[in-house]
């Protein structure tokens, strides 16, 4: 082989090796120049020049294929990011981050159209330095960027800045030189197929360069196949989110439902336990027991006048609601006809028609709404129910039980034996010592006197019944002074009535033949009380004084005397002393000391410190007319019993 044969051979293996480390196209050209420098002939030459053109052929399709292979990678990479995608972010973030790296560009980034304000925004950028340019939004139609979201197709530009196809603004203008892009590449996000009119537009994907630059048709393809696989990704990530809500929607739906349905079965189950309650006509406290079970909290039931019939459920030391806020929260309830909350309670009214029964207040829970508020509702009525059911029952009891009192009161003659045996049918012992009470009142014109001595009676062994236009109560005697009881029977039902109410007690009385007696006392009494000015107060005839002595049945003048002048008799009959003969010189003579020491035979400073003693032993008034007519009135009384003790001894 000739020497310049040796030197063709081994240019030619050169550009082989070049082709194998994929050289640059200047070391291609080195190899022919080196070639003619070595004084090979023209002709091995020229084969060396067509072998150097072939080589960088090669080369170029072998870095295309290489380009090709990366851009495949690339979108099997995208397309597998994809298939697992759980973050929307790390997705768009990787596909803008791949389009800057195959295009090799200075900067890519993502905008995305807002329907509500028909523009766009930036929503991803790889390589970005500006945060003028990363808050950009742009109008559909404005700027690079807009034109391709409006017409949905690619756009490219070598300097946008100079580029007058473009509809430059202020704002896009000094994003982008705030940025330093000159070449700008936009493909649209599309979603759909078919036509223009069967697909939509949802952003767009750009690569961008701070020189000048041409973008090859490749690249245009390269980032419209990279933006496809974005608007995939955003329309997954959309239908995934629109499944997480639908999926969270159904998930409280159903919530929702269960709650509802174990509320309706737990208002099934209470339903029928009241029911139950009903028909076996339990009492209020078991009403209030149940419900408060059911609805987890304290539950009271209250009167009209605000005092408690039945109280159940959560704490001993539950808050009660006071009469003010109770009462305005009863009103509230009548005037909107349901259940309302007041303070930290829940409020029914419990109503026959529009007579107020009573009320509800529960307490325990904030909130009382659907079926559990309805169940209160509920409640309001059953009680009003229970509630006439026990008037019915108390009325025709009360009735009976009137019509013995009014036999009692009528009975003289009658055999007493079978006055109580009427008496042990209604659980009334007429055997035992008894309190009469009679009531009188100006304004009871419509029995509401007697419906309120009767609710006074309730749960005690009373009898009750209208008796000659007064209201006459028996009552066993459980040892309460009669006056006091008169007083404590007077009270409640002047409160109940709103009118004052006079009491007179007479008793105790023992067995069915003495009460018309007592009645006839208690009749006089009344009378008494009226011309003293004491209607709305309760007495007994020892309340009354003198007049007492006078109307009693037992005239029971010793007690008289003991309560007038006690202290005074016991003074003297301890001390051996004549302050009661002193008392009596002393009103025998009006009350002059002088004209008394006369009568006593002792000197006037003995009857002043008498009379003092006296005043210190019966009070200071003791000489105010009324008090002294008592005194007088004792006095003479007890002289007289003296005078008979003496008769009697002799």
């Amino acid at each position: 082989m000739s020497q310049t044969t040796a030197a063709a051979t081994t240019a030619l293996r050169h550009l082989m090796e070049l082709l194998a480390t994929d050289a640059s196209a200047e070391e291609y050209t080195a190899v022919a120049a080196r070639a003619r420098a070595d004084g090979i002939d023209d002709r091995d030459v020229k084969e060396i020049d067509r072998a150097v053109s072939t080589a960088l052929g090669v080369r170029k399709v072998l870095r295309r294929q290489r380009r090709r292979e990366a851009e495949l990678t690339a979108l099997f990479d995208t397309a597998s990011d994809l298939a697992a995608l759980r973050d929307l972010d790390a997705v768009l973030h990787s596909i803008v981050r791949r389009a800057r790296t195959l295009l090799g560009t200075d900067t890519a980034y993502l905008t995305l159209v807002d329907e509500a304000a028909q523009d766009t925004y930036m929503r991803v950028t790889d390589g970005s330095v500006s945060v003028a340019f990363q808050e950009l939004r742009l109008n559909l139609g404005e700027g690079l960027g807009g034109l391709v979201a409006q017409s949905m197709r690619p756009y490219a530009s070598p300097d946008y800045r100079t580029d007058e196809r473009f509809q430059h603004t202020e704002t896009i203008d000094h994003g982008v030189l705030d940025e330093g892009l000159v070449a700008i590449l936009g493909v649209p996000l599309l979603l759909g197929s078919g036509p223009a009119g069967n697909r939509n537009v949802i952003g767009v994907l750009f690569a961008a360069d701070r020189g000048p630059r041409s973008f090859s048709p490749d690249e245009v393809a390269l980032l419209g196949s990279l933006a496809a696989h974005a608007a995939i990704a955003i329309d997954t990530a959309r239908t995934l989110d629109d499944a997480r809500t639908a999926a969270a929607e159904l998930t409280e739906a159903n919530t929702v439902i269960q709650d509802h349905a174990a509320a309706m079965q737990r208002a099934a189950e209470a339903h029928d336990r009241l029911t139950d309650l009903v028909l076996h006509g339990s009492e209020v406290s078991e009403v209030a027991a149940a419900v408060a079970e059911f609805l987890g909290g304290r539950l009271t039931i209250f009167d009209p006048r605000g005092d408690v019939l039945a109280r159940a459920g959560g704490r001993e030391n539950s808050p009660a609601p006071d009469s003010d806020a109770l009462s305005q929260a009863v009103a509230r309830a009548r005037a909107e006809g349901r259940s309302v909350r007041h303070g930290d309670h829940w409020h029914c009214a419990v109503l026959a028609g529009q007579e107020l029964l009573g009320s509800l207040a529960f307490h325990g829970r904030p909130d009382l709404e659907g079926p559990d508020r309805r169940l209160f509702e509920r409640t309001g009525t059953i009680t009003a129910l229970l509630l006439l059911l026990r008037r019915t029952v108390a009325e025709t009891e009360n009735r009976v039980r009137g019509e013995l009192l009014t036999d009692l009161l009528d009975g003289a003659g009658r055999d007493p034996a079978l006055f109580a045996e009427r008496g042990r049918r209604l659980g009334v012992d007429l055997t035992r010592p008894h309190l009469m009470l009679v009531a009188e009142s100006d304004a009871d014109a419509d029995g509401r006197l007697t419906a309120g001595a009767q609710q006074y009676l309730f749960g005690r062994e009373g009898l009750c019944c209208e008796y000659e236009q007064h209201v006459v109560m028996l009552v066993p005697d459980d040892g309460t002074e009669p006056g006091q009881a008169a007083r404590a029977a007077a009270e409640h039902l002047s409160q109940g009535l709103g009118e004052p109410v006079s009491v007179v007690a007479a008793g105790p009385c023992q067995g069915p033949a003495a009460l018309p007696d007592f009645h006839l006392e208690a009749r006089r009494c009344l009378s008494a009380m009226r011309v003293l000015g004491l209607t709305g107060d309760g007495a007994c005839a020892a309340d009354l004084g003198f007049l007492g002595v006078l109307l009693g049945k037992e005239q029971d003048t010793s007690g008289f005397v003991e309560r007038i002048l006690g202290p005074v008799l016991d003074w003297d009959e301890r001390r051996g002393t004549e302050l009661v003969r002193t008392l009596q010189a002393y009103f025998a003579v009006n009350g002059s000391h002088i004209r008394a020491k006369g009568l006593l035979h002792v000197h006037v400073n003995t009857v002043v410190q008498r009379i003092e003693r006296i005043g210190a032993l019966l009070g200071r008034d003791w000489e105010t007319p009324e008090r002294a007519l008592e005194i007088q009135l004792a006095l003479r009384i007890h002289l007289i019993s003296q005078l008979g003790r003496t008769r009697t001894d002799r």
